[in-house]
């Protein structure tokens, strides 16, 4: 995407624009931020311009206006759409699973650059911060979370794992015990709890995510380049078992089990269809 070289961006899913030495990214796809093939695309482009220098900048910040919070995660629908009419228009079952691969390498390409990027990254996170949107926040390096955010993996409600690299960097931050308890139950953190358990660095009042991110970020922002990525390398190494978690995301996804619940999820119109009442089939 050409605009990955510009200073500034505005696209459908995200926007980025330069506030001194932070570079600001914006989610702001109502009406929760949902990672599809867009959003991919636009991250790719900011891949490649912090890849390209950022400008100039020193320390990127993520912040969302979505009413309903940071990111509900994977646009599973438009994944689960995609899918079935690929496999409508005769394409072989291993085809569309190869299909659902490609996506998911390369959102792991993305997050893994993201997360071994070489300047101080914060995330402003506010509301829903699930699933897909959780492992966007746990690419960076400090999360500043107001009262109201909430954490959860809540894949397993619909027969699959996280598949965006979660479970390896949740273990890298704050061990397995909150991995398995997160996972296996699909319930909810608060920021407070987040914030007790190591994960988020500061809870600040409703609203005030990003003030305070932004006050972070420019500080970070203060000290050498080569430091701050010398400082990260030793601090925050790329977790093992990245791979694992993709091989079995892709061999769930094309269960009967998962395509069931997809199908159920995607006919789905409550607010909140990632939260389903019912019990998944065994």
């Amino acid at each position: 995407m050409s605009a990955a070289a510009g200073a500034t961006f505005e696209g459908e899913a995200l926007r980025w624009a330069p506030d001194g030495d932070v570079l600001v990214v914006t989610l702001h796809r109502e009406p929760g931020n949902a990672l599809g093939l867009t959003a991919l695309a636009e991250l790719e482009a900011l891949v490649a311009h912090v890849g390209a220098g950022a400008g100039g900048a020193r320390a990127l910040l993520f912040t969302s206006t979505a009413r309903a919070g940071f990111c509900e995660g994977a646009a599973l629908k438009e994944l689960y759409t995609d899918l079935v009419a690929r496999r409508a228009a005769g394409e072989a079952a291993g085809d569309t699973l190869a299909a659902v691969r490609s996506f998911i390498d390369r959102i792991h390409a993305v997050f893994d650059a993201l997360d071994q990027a070489p300047m101080t990254t914060v995330a402003a996170l506010h509301g829903v911060v699930f699933g897909g949107g959780f492992e966007l926040a746990l690419t960076c390096d400090v999360l500043i979370a107001d009262k109201g955010a909430r954490f959860a993996f809540p894949e397993l409600r619909l027969g699959l794992i996280p598949g965006f690299g979660g479970v390896p960097r949740l273990r890298r931050d704050v061990g397995n015990a909150v991995v398995r308890d997160l996972l296996l139950s699909g319930r909810s953190l608060s920021a407070t709890r987040a914030h007790e358990l190591g994960l988020v660095s500061q809870v600040v009042a409703r609203g005030e995510a990003l003030p305070a991110a932004l006050a972070l970020a420019k500080q970070a922002a203060r000290f050498a380049p080569h430091t701050v990525a010398a400082a990260k390398r030793f601090t925050k190494p790329l977790p093992e078992g990245l791979d694992a978690e993709k091989a079995l995301f892709c061999e769930l996804f094309g269960s009967p089990v998962v395509l069931e619940a997809l199908a159920r999820f995607a006919a789905d119109t409550s607010a909140l269809p990632y939260l389903p009442s019912e019990r998944v089939p065994s």
